[in-house]
């Protein structure tokens, strides 16, 4: 791999890389099926990635020829991964088992390790006989986006598609890896003013938000629309609020700390509710939910707005589904792409059918809405929200933060990057971006 690495460091030519061996083996962080009921009886919250993220070498597999190989830079964490590290709420050997049964390629999948990772900023290294645009040496994020065109479902949106996945939740070849293994449907160009590091936190949870506040298949944002964002200095969160203040709408931010409310002010949102300094308590018990706290959270947006919102945008699931159908507007939309609180959601169904209202639901984006998001960090009107970064053999610790909520934004991972601050093609795009706004997360969280 040091050759390798070289090479791609120094921006070695496209036929250069194309004419250097792989290596037979790789390093890459995985988990393991024969570990599968390490945390049986253990609470989801006490559940440690750290002891259930390994990193090694594993074997390359062979490229399909509508696939190519990438020197991975950098990579990220997100919520799947963490789910995979867990075994929640299933162990993921069953999603790999099952592609592994579609074809002779997607019996590759099917092995006693995964390698997670559903996020990726690197260097083309080589490509399949099928594939037309894209060359090794390009620069590239990835999107996580798994699906192929022979199945009827997969056209006009690919993600109603049968066989659609997600890349390194439900593949193996993730991106938490010295090279991974994509579909090129899945290759997107690197946005020239970022950092490997930067450019890597983006594809997944900035696609997500843009299906669900952009795009016609979510609920899109108009001028003028008021945003209940939760978690809004989050992966998806931060997303979010930049597509809402880019529409001329008003988000109305969610947090949970002091700290993460001046972040959010920072990023321009005036609306800020920190969660934590009010003490809602949605829930009286296990059992049983609170309208009384729903009324006085409603309460407390109309105070900051005006209205209640148009728009709830919707991820943590059992804790605040409750709160979102109940706050959001008459006629108004839920969209929902997660359940990071639990999937088991309940909402008392009067205040939703008697004012009109509906729930959307949402998953990552196809190809398009993935394309046309990323295009937006590329000319610099979406920042990636990057607030730390670890090396990839920390990975475990870094898939801690993010289960215990710990962080800011995005975690990034260095894999094949041997530092920080590599990889900036266009200084002048960056210098009319800003720095300091596209460092906002990193001093933040500093």
């Amino acid at each position: 791999m040091s050759e390798i690495l070289e090479a791609v460091v120094r921006g070695a030519a496209g036929d250069e890389l194309a004419g250097m061996p792989l290596p037979e083996s790789y390093r890459a962080a995985f988990v393991r099926r024969d570990d599968v009921a390490m945390f049986e009886g253990v609470p989801s919250q006490e559940k440690d990635p750290r002891t259930s993220l390994h990193v090694g070498e594993v074997p390359l597999p062979e490229l399909a020829p509508d696939e190519a190989y990438v020197a991975v830079m950098a990579s990220a964490i997100n919520f799947n991964t963490v789910w995979t590290s867990i075994f929640e709420p299933l162990p993921t050997f069953a999603f790999l088992d099952r592609l592994g049964r579609e074809s002779e390629w997607g019996a590759r999948h099917a092995l006693d390790h995964h390698v997670v990772g559903s996020d990726v900023a690197g260097v083309v290294l080589r490509t399949g006989s099928l594939v037309r645009n894209w060359r090794p040496g390009d620069k590239v994020t990835v999107h996580c986006n798994h699906v192929d065109d022979q199945d009827p479902t997969a056209h006009d949106d690919s993600m109603l598609a049968n066989n659609q996945r997600i890349w390194g939740f439900e593949t193996n070849f993730g991106g938490l890896a010295d090279i991974t293994v994509v579909k090129a449907n899945q290759l997107m160009p690197k946005p020239a003013h970022l950092t490997w590091e930067e450019a890597a936190v983006n594809a997944l949870c900035n696609s997500t938000a843009y299906r669900m506040l952009v795009s016609h298949n979510g609920a899109p944002v108009t001028q003028g629309d008021r945003v209940l964002v939760w978690g809004a200095t989050g992966g998806l969160g931060s997303f979010a609020v930049q597509y809402v203040l880019n529409a001329g709408a008003t988000p109305i931010g969610v947090v949970s700390s002091p700290e993460k409310a001046e972040l959010l002010r920072d990023l321009g949102v005036e609306a800020v509710i920190d969660r934590r300094a009010k003490g809602y308590r949605f829930w009286k018990d296990e059992h049983t939910q609170d309208e009384s706290e729903w009324r006085r959270f409603g309460k407390d947006i109309r105070d900051l707005v005006g209205e209640d919102p148009d728009i709830v945008f919707e991820h943590p699931g059992r804790q605040t589904m409750g709160a979102s159908v109940f706050a959001c507007k008459r006629a108004g939309t839920v969209v929902t792409c997660a359940a990071t609180s639990g999937y088991m959601i309940e909402y008392d169904n009067r205040h939703l059918w008697m004012k009109l209202k509906t729930i959307k639901g949402s998953h990552f984006a196809n190809y398009r809405e993935a394309w046309d998001a990323n295009r937006l960090v590329c000319e610099g009107k979406i920042l990636p929200p990057l607030s730390a970064v670890y090396p990839l053999e920390e990975v475990g610790e870094a898939a801690y933060q993010v289960h215990h909520n710990l962080h800011e934004g995005k975690i990034g991972v260095l894999c094949l990057a041997p530092s920080e601050g590599l990889g900036i093609d266009d200084p002048a795009l960056r210098a009319r971006v800003g720095e300091d706004r596209i460092t906002l997360f990193r001093r933040h969280g500093a």
